[in-house]
């Protein structure tokens, strides 16, 4: 892919945590040109991970939620355009608005994140089935959750569990449906999911995997009653979530001939095809050294991260994209933290101090690639450094009597490692 050229206006398109953070960081790097900061949703650029946390519980308010202050960008030049963009034109460089309005620009960057998936059964489109994605969503939720007696959640990843933690902390029946044999099945190890589990039950969550669901079914009025599942079995329910996982916002980039395989595609700078046209967040598909197969992360860390490789490259520190994914998700007593990525382990190892705090340790062949903590904030800190700085460590060494990552880490690697 060709090297970008000098720019001078940069358009960002979405403005959650990927788009937000990249107009910030081009003002942090020095870029004295425009940015504009377009986003359909009609409020300033939020946190979402409160969204099935504290803001769900009604621990915090809509105010706490803004990424910065709304006169932040007014204070250092960032342009806020609200609308949806609906049309890319790469030669003459413009985008194209819902409303007819068009924006020019002499570098775009594609941070149109992903939606949340609806379920494809019958039933689906009943009142009271939910998604959470957004403010909106949530908003929705926190209104009904006021009503609802019976939650069933569809779908066993970190927003259905984290949902069916604080609806469960608000006093509802909670039902968790999920198809794969365990939850976060494709993100954490048998060890993790297991104490996530136990841990659910023990609260008085119900769970069941290994069960589909065949449809939903609702009153006169157009309300959801039950969660039909594959066996048969009716799960009474007036309030649904379906937790089945995110579709990244591709289409705009596809529209305009750019290329797309389950996310919008880039090199490891992060630029598509086009040198004029930049993707990051949850919507782009990257190389990473730790992957064999380009990636597409779903975090508040790789948005963050990716922004300030963009805003580097077009303040002229160009690099490659080669951070260590980390991962984090808050459950009733249990802080899980992950850094690295498990696909492909062939071993664990489990480093517990007691029934609440562990760490598991993901092997593939004698290289540690993964670790995930539950309430062992250190250990995860002594992950991060170590993984980064590439310091080796076999299953045998951590199997060993009295093994800890940070004295590893110290005995491994006496100059200070800087955190990344």
């Amino acid at each position: 892919m060709n090297a970008p050229e000098p720019v001078g206006h940069v358009l960002v398109v979405g403005a959650g945590q990927a788009g937000h953070q990249t107009a910030a960081a081009l003002r942090e790097r020095g870029h004295r040109g425009p940015v504009t900061l377009v986003g359909d949703e009609g409020v300033p650029p939020y946190e979402r991970p409160a969204l099935s946390k504290a803001y769900l519980k009604r621990e915090t308010d809509t105010d706490q939620l803004w990424l910065r202050p709304p006169t932040f960008y007014e204070r250092h030049g960032i342009t806020r355009v609200q609308g949806a963009a609906v049309a890319l034109d790469r030669p003459a460089r413009t985008v194209r608005l819902a409303d007819g309005s068009v924006l020019g620009y002499d570098h775009l960057v594609l941070a149109t994140g992903a939606r949340a998936r609806t379920l494809p059964v019958p039933g689906g489109d009943l009142a009271g089935v939910h998604t959470l994605r957004t403010l909106r969503d949530a908003d929705r939720i926190r209104e009904h959750l006021a009503r609802a007696r019976q939650v069933v959640v569809v779908g066993a990843g970190f927003i259905g569990l984290e949902f069916a933690a604080a609806a469960r902390d608000l006093g509802h029946r909670v039902t968790v449906v999920e198809a794969l044999p365990r939850p976060l099945a494709r993100i954490t190890s048998a060890p993790t999911a297991g104490h996530l589990t136990r841990l659910h039950e023990e609260r008085g969550n119900r769970m069941l995997f290994g069960q589909g669901i065949a449809a939903l079914t609702g009153d006169a009025a157009g309300h959801v009653t039950g969660v039909e599942l594959a066996d048969g079995r009716l799960l009474p329910a007036d309030l649904v979530l379906a937790g089945v996982g995110v579709t990244p916002r591709t289409e705009l980039a596809e529209a305009a001939g750019l290329a797309v395989d389950g996310g919008i595609v880039t090199d490891a700078r992060l630029l598509t095809a086009d040198p004029r046209v930049s993707a990051v967040g949850d919507c782009a598909l990257f190389p990473h050294p730790g992957s064999e197969t380009p990636l597409r992360i779903e975090s508040v860390q790789n948005a963050v991260d990716h922004a300030g490789l963009v805003a580097d490259r077009l303040t002229g520190a160009a690099r490659v994209y080669d951070e260590l994914p980390r991962f984090w998700s808050n459950q009733f007593s249990a802080t899980l933290q992950i850094a690295g990525l498990s696909r492909g382990h062939d071993r664990e190892l489990v480093l517990r101090t007691s029934p609440d705090a562990f760490s598991v340790l993901l092997f593939r062949g004698t290289a540690l690639v993964a670790v995930e903590s539950v309430n062992r904030p250190a250990d995860h800190m002594a992950a991060r450094r170590l993984l980064t700085a590439g310091v080796p460590l076999t299953p045998e060494e951590a199997a060993a009597e009295g093994f800890t990552l940070r004295n590893h880490l110290r005995a491994q690697a006496p100059s200070p490692v800087p955190a990344p």
